[in-house]
């Protein structure tokens, strides 16, 4: 009796020492995948010709998002969540930055880039490379992304993967949020990785 006794006790300590320990990890509604080799970040020319890496945005948590300019639903939906989630954030919502890649370098340009991130009032900055840069970084964050015909040579569409990444303040790679999660899914995480230790100097 004496040794079942212990047994239980044993068990029932473990049971509680693993309980601490997975509420002391954040508990986020999108996919943890903190620690991931890939998504490391990107150098591309934003729509003043600046290149841009994710050192430019240490500080903030960043959001990384692949698409195009004629996206008729995922793409602005996406980027309009983002703006969204960021006012409600009040103060927060300052260290929170919007990170659009184009897939379709060849009819997004420099101005239409602009002139689109713009739309959604929430100091987006947009990133365009050459075709095979855009391939390079795709693949280096695992984002699908093709050309689909239209009726008339200029008038194709973009398959894509619908979805963020989400960096935290000292630009490593945490979570990755999929479309169709909601604002208020968003801002908890966000909240989340914001009341997280200060960025590293």
């Amino acid at each position: 009796m004496a040794v079942l006794f212990r047994f239980l006790m044993a068990l029932a300590l473990a049971a509680a020492l693993s309980g601490c320990v997975r509420s002391a990890s954040p508990s986020f509604k999108a996919i943890d995948i903190t620690g991931a080799e890939y998504a490391q970040g990107f150098d591309l020319p934003d729509a003043s010709g600046q290149r841009r890496t994710l050192a430019d945005f240490k500080g903030k948590v960043t959001l990384v998002f692949f698409g195009f300019t004629q996206c008729p639903d995922v793409c602005p939906t996406t980027l309009l969540e983002i703006a969204e989630v960021q006012k409600a954030l009040g103060a927060g919502g300052e260290r929170v930055q919007g990170v659009f890649v184009t897939i379709d370098p060849e009819r997004d340009t420099p101005e239409v880039l602009k002139a689109y991130v713009d739309n959604f009032g929430a100091g987006f900055v947009a990133l365009r490379g050459t075709m095979e840069e855009t391939a390079a970084v795709a693949k280096a964050f695992k984002v699908y992304y093709a050309k689909v015909p239209g009726q008339t040579a200029g008038s194709y569409t973009m398959d894509h993967t619908a979805g963020a990444y989400v960096f935290d303040a000292n630009g490593k790679v945490r979570l990755f949020t999929r479309y169709g999660s909601g604002a208020e899914a968003l801002k908890h995480d966000l909240q989340l990785l914001l009341t997280e230790s200060p960025p590293k100097s």
